[in-house]
């Protein structure tokens, strides 16, 4: 271990493969959102038996289970979110996060034994606001994001040591003060703070001139258009010591509405540096997930005449699909993206670097030879090396010549 002290790594889960993903590959607490209040698409709410089923997966592999309800609460909610807390401690949660102050007195009013997380939508940048929060009965504070490591530091200094302090290390960054965004509302009438955010800060924008409609003139020299408003993506792994160091004691990823692939290879790559792997490994899976461009964010200060992001992704790997099964030494493999005979390809693997192997003696569902798998969702085989499982997933390393 890295750290004399423990400490949480946190992954998000939009589906029950996401989920498993996440235990699997080293996640101590996974959060998800339910059907009521959640800050994200309806797609990727759990229904409240798979909740249980959810935290029955996760206890049984040792961790914790979190839901989100951090959206703003009106009035004709409150009722409902007492019940909610209810029926998420009956199957199982071990937490909740909240935003709203009155949600919050709600939750420990109906039901006392439910932990309350203040989500980072209530914006907590200085000690006063977290032992208010923490007063009303909160067990842990997820900080704003757009706090510096020395701000940490003095907030964690100040407050009860018994409040936890959670901050995001990895991911998506809203352009809005702790996501607290109306562009998505006025734009297409979904609401950033109410879980349908259509992500019009990532969209392209242009000038026009009143009398020459349709001529549309850059905001800068970019032939794709412009992104002004899109941010980097979150990646703290250079100062995770740091982070630790000033107090912060649970690690928590972005990405309820990534892939159970990418979720994988964000925790695993956390997870070998926290368990005393080098940087350059952990690093480089960071690298071959599909990303915009990283940045520590604020916690080094304020960012200040950071160039956009570009519209697109970069990613070192393409993922050709996740492993089903072994059985006599080949892996059975779902296709997501094409895959050719003779390719050298690589598998994510808990708790190492991708383990390097050559596509060969491919075969389809019938037995059959094959030289290329490319059509979606169907299955093939191939050997492939010990230890790798169910659960893992095949990618391969993007050349200049691709």
């Amino acid at each position: 271990m890295r750290y004399a002290k423990p400490v949480e790594l946190l992954a998000p889960a939009g589906s029950m493969e996401s989920l498993n993903a996440a235990l699997r590959f080293g996640a101590n607490a996974v959060y998800l959102g339910g059907p009521f209040l959640q800050l994200r698409a309806g797609q990727t709410a759990f229904s409240i038996p798979q909740i249980a089923q959810a935290a029955d997966s996760c206890h049984a592999r040792g961790a914790r289970l979190y839901v989100a309800a951090n959206a703003f609460t009106f009035p004709e909610e409150l009722e409902r979110m007492g019940e909610y807390a209810r029926e998420l401690s009956a199957v199982g949660a071990d937490a909740m996060i909240v935003s709203d102050t009155g949600a919050i007195r709600v939750v420990k009013r109906a039901c006392p034994g439910m932990e309350v997380h203040v989500s980072t939508q209530a914006n907590c940048t200085n000690h006063e606001t977290a032992r208010a929060y923490y007063e009303m009965g909160a067990r842990r504070v997820v900080l704003a994001r757009e706090l510096s490591i020395k701000q940490i530091r003095l907030l964690r200094q100040n407050t009860p040591p018994e409040l936890e302090i959670e901050a995001f290390v990895h991911g998506a960054m809203c352009m809005a003060y702790s996501g607290r965004c109306m562009i998505s509302a006025y734009l297409t009438g979904r609401s950033a703070n109410r879980g349908g955010c259509a992500q019009s800060c990532r969209w392209k924008f242009a000038l026009t001139e009143e009398k020459r409609p349709g001529e549309y003139f850059p905001i800068e020299e970019d032939p794709d258009g412009d992104t002004i408003l899109s941010s980097y993506d979150l990646c703290a792994l250079p100062v995770l010591d740091e982070l630790t160091d000033a107090g912060v004691t649970s690690l928590k990823i972005e990405g309820r509405m990534k892939t159970p692939y990418y979720v994988a290879g964000a925790v695993n790559a956390y997870r070998m540096y926290l368990d005393g792997g080098e940087y350059a490994g952990s690093m480089s899976e960071l690298h071959a997930i599909s990303h915009r461009p990283y940045s520590t964010g604020f916690y080094k200060g304020e960012i200040k005449n950071s160039i956009h992001a570009p519209a697109g992704y970069f990613k070192d790997c393409d993922y050709i699909g996740p492993v089903l099964d072994r059985q006599n030494g080949r892996i059975i493999v779902q296709v997501k993206n094409k895959l050719v005979s003779g390719a050298r390809i690589e598998a994510l693997t808990p708790g190492r670097p991708g383990v390097g192997f050559t596509a060969c003696d491919m075969q389809n569902e019938a037995g059959e030879a094959i030289e290329t798998a490319a059509v979606p969702d169907t299955l093939f085989t191939l050997p492939a090396p010990e230890g790798i499982e169910a659960g893992d997933f095949i990618r391969k390393r993007i050349s200049p010549s691709d």
